[in-house]
């Protein structure tokens, strides 16, 4: 959903335009204090903000900025912006938007992916080192070589993981 905030009287027009291209509910509020109790009762994926309101009011425009949470904020001059502009302005923003997601999400990967192997082969290491200890238990040897066995597996979970990642990794590229 698509929170225009635009008290121009080609607000509908904007609204019909981003709705046909996007293929999002817009909701229009005609000045910022609207926006500002709209984003606070919904989520919007973007906030198509007409520059002249934020220039009007800079106080009711910090607030209702406060409030946008996740959504994109998207300024427009609605005054001189054509329809394709707009469109195009709203797009790119949310386009921008998934890079950076999936960017986070593949850095969020890397590096869970370098802890977890970090820590298995400490696991790996201290098992075996445990095993080798004289005078072990048969029970307890038993249960550190499946210990042992499981870790492996893991290891080989990861390695397996980390091979999908650097091929995808490598289409992206």
């Amino acid at each position: 959903m698509i929170l225009l905030v635009a008290s121009s009287v080609r607000a509908a027009e904007c609204a019909a335009a981003l709705n046909q291209a996007t293929g999002e509910r817009v909701v229009v509020a005609e000045s910022l204090p609207r926006a500002t109790t709209l984003l606070r009762a919904e989520c919007y994926l973007a906030v198509v903000l007409d520059q002249y309101l934020l220039e009007a009011d800079p106080r009711e425009a910090e607030a209702t900025l406060a409030h946008l949470g996740t959504a994109i904020p998207v300024q427009v001059n609605l005054g001189i912006s054509g329809m394709e502009r707009l469109v195009r302005e709203v797009r790119e923003a949310g386009q921008r938007r998934q890079r950076e997601e999936a960017g986070t999400r593949k850095a969020v990967i890397s590096r869970m992916y370098g802890e977890l192997n970090g820590t298995v082969t400490a696991l790996l290491l201290s098992s075996e080192l445990a095993l080798e200890t004289p005078g072990l238990p048969v029970a307890a040897a038993e249960k550190l070589e499946s210990v042992h066995e499981l870790v492996k597996k893991l290891r080989r979970q990861l390695e397996s993981g980390g091979a999908t990642k650097e091929r995808e990794q490598a289409a992206g590229a």
